[in-house]
């Protein structure tokens, strides 16, 4: 027996164009999703359409072009680039006689199973709870009507669906009073760090920008990172010696972003997601060599504000210029780049060759001896507020 063999499911692809200035005619995100998830991509399909049709997505026509080509090509499974309701995905099922999902049970899947630490699980759980208490629409043959017990007169009983709705909220009551507990902890943990007048700086960018890499390559850690998405979901924190300024930083990793990121996951993930939000640094990852990393960094920043991170003061990283041909290779490794007509810091870097890490640790370190020196003058008893409109150039 071959056990390298690994059997995955056949699924096509199939993704509707509403007009939107993100859709992604290639499906590429779509399928790196199916593989990260364990599925097997065989087949694309892309239509346009005005809105979606209420009962199925994308209208009876095109329904039975997905049921023909997915029998053609032998798909067991059928994925949505976008989310999809309770009833379209019902109605889609029964019509294709196949199991459909969408993006964000894809994200979901994959997210529970590269979540590791304790927290991590609980808050994918959450989630997860959530998107299925909506789903509960009837979609199982066991969700019948169940006639009343003892006492009753005969008449209609309690519905199995109701009792797993019921379930289903209890879970999710249970779940969500373990992830206070949790934020609590990393409050705590939060405070600890600003009594010992820590800098926090926190990792964000899209997924597989290489914010892992570039985290390892900076405090010397071992932390899990591929070329994959969502390789890391649970937030690490390490500290960063600045020799250069005679100061520390600690640095946290945290989760990527994504389109159409679940907002189930983005409230689920809020213990975690607070360690940007008290940062006193944002370093954003971009992917420096994907064509498309304009439309991520908005997306991430749309992110950031679902999380009140984005008054948190921000540098760009521009990783994997290892990966940018000739003549897309950056003249100087430190410039200025307008976003929302304001200028931030970016610097351009390669995780993994090393290049541009001396001129970001440069930054960092005087960065770190600025703020810190600032904030130690403006404890000192000695600092008159009274002067502080005459004495504002000192600082």
């Amino acid at each position: 027996m071959n056990n390298d063999l690994v059997v995955t499911t056949p699924a096509l692809l199939v993704g509707v164009d509403f007009g939107l200035p993100h859709f992604d005619a290639e499906l590429d995100e779509l399928g790196q999703l199916a593989l990260t998830a364990g599925l097997r991509p065989i087949a694309k399909m892309t239509c346009k359409r005005k809105a979606p049709d209420a009962a199925l997505f994308v209208g009876s026509g095109k329904a039975d072009e997905i049921k023909f080509m997915a029998e053609q090509m032998g798909a067991k499974e059928v994925l949505f680039d976008q989310s999809l309701s309770p009833a379209q995905q019902r109605n889609l099922e029964r019509h294709l006689g196949l199991p459909v999902n969408d993006r964000t049970l894809l994200i979901l899947e994959i997210f529970a199973q590269r979540a590791r630490s304790h927290d991590g699980k609980l808050q994918v759980e959450l989630a997860r709870l959530q998107y299925l208490s909506t789903r509960l629409v009837r979609r199982w043959s066991h969700l019948e009507r169940q006639r009343g017990g003892i006492g009753t007169r005969g008449g209609p009983g309690e519905t199995q669906i109701e009792l797993d709705r019921r379930m289903i909220n209890d879970a999710i009551k249970r779940t969500k009073e373990r992830l206070v507990k949790v934020k609590k902890q990393r409050s705590t943990q939060r405070r600890q760090r600003d009594r010992r007048n820590s800098f926090n700086v926190s990792l964000v960018g899209y997924t597989n920008a290489g914010k892992t890499t570039l985290f390892n390559a900076l405090v010397k850690a071992r932390a899990y990172a591929a070329d994959q998405l969502f390789a890391t979901l649970d937030t690490t924190t390490r500290q960063l010696y600045l020799g250069e300024g005679g100061r520390s930083a600690s640095v946290s990793d945290t989760v990527g972003f994504i389109r159409d990121l679940p907002h189930g996951l983005i409230d689920a993930f809020q213990a975690t997601l607070q360690e940007a939000a008290d940062a006193d640094l944002l370093m954003h990852v971009v992917d420096a060599s994907n064509p498309s990393f304009p439309e991520q960094m908005d997306e991430v920043k749309r992110v950031l504000g679902e999380i009140g991170a984005d008054k948190v003061p921000q540098w760009l990283i521009f990783n994997k210029i290892d990966s940018l041909p000739p003549e897309r290779q950056p003249l100087e490794l430190f410039d200025l780049f307008e976003v929302d007509g304001l200028p931030l810091k970016r610097v351009f870097v390669s995780a993994q060759s090393g290049q541009g890490l001396a001129k970001l640790r440069q930054m960092l370190a005087e960065e770190v001896a600025r703020t810190v020196s600032s904030s130690e003058a403006i404890s000192d008893p000695r600092f008159d507020l009274d002067n502080f409109g005459e004495n504002q150039h000192d600082f």
